[in-house]
């Protein structure tokens, strides 16, 4: 899919400054001269085509009582985008992205159990074949600012 300059606008809006209001779509409208019908069209097509993964809050895990820990994997090349598809396919995944590493798929997990993500990292390894994955549980949180400019 390609995206155009109007995608490429809300993408890097919305990130981190989706509006907290009783219609969000016509204030990010209003902010990047758009319509509210627009901007509802555009994301959902960004959203049907995995451009964009989810829209919510983000909360701190061990404040709600979850667990979080970060992933590394070990994968082939060749076999990325179908283990990042198995890997986003779990509600648990907030952040998913690719190193220039011998461990080159990293990706967040919170759930409610450690052992829920035992159980989910066994499934993906059961699903993937890929079995260098290590498992990294947060033992103290750092709030860092995820944002990535679409250019």
């Amino acid at each position: 899919m390609i995206i155009d300059d109007k995608d490429k606008q809300i993408i890097n809006h919305i990130q981190s400054d989706f509006p907290i209001c009783k219609r969000p779509y016509a204030a990010i409208g209003d902010a990047l001269s758009m319509d509210e019908k627009e901007v509802i069209t555009r994301i959902s097509r960004l959203k049907d085509n995995d451009i964009i993964r989810r829209i919510g809050g983000n909360f701190s895990p061990d404040t709600l009582g979850f667990f979080s820990t970060l992933c590394g994997a070990k994968v082939p090349e060749d076999k990325i985008d179908a283990f990042a598809q198995v890997v986003n396919g779990y509600k648990g995944v907030t952040h998913n992205y690719i190193r220039d590493d011998e461990f080159n798929v990293w990706f967040t997990f919170i759930e409610a159990s450690v052992e829920t993500i035992q159980a989910n990292l066994a499934e993906i390894t059961e699903k993937t074949g890929i079995t260098a994955i290590y498992n990294l549980p947060a033992t103290r949180v750092f709030k860092v600012r995820a944002e990535f400019t679409v250019k």
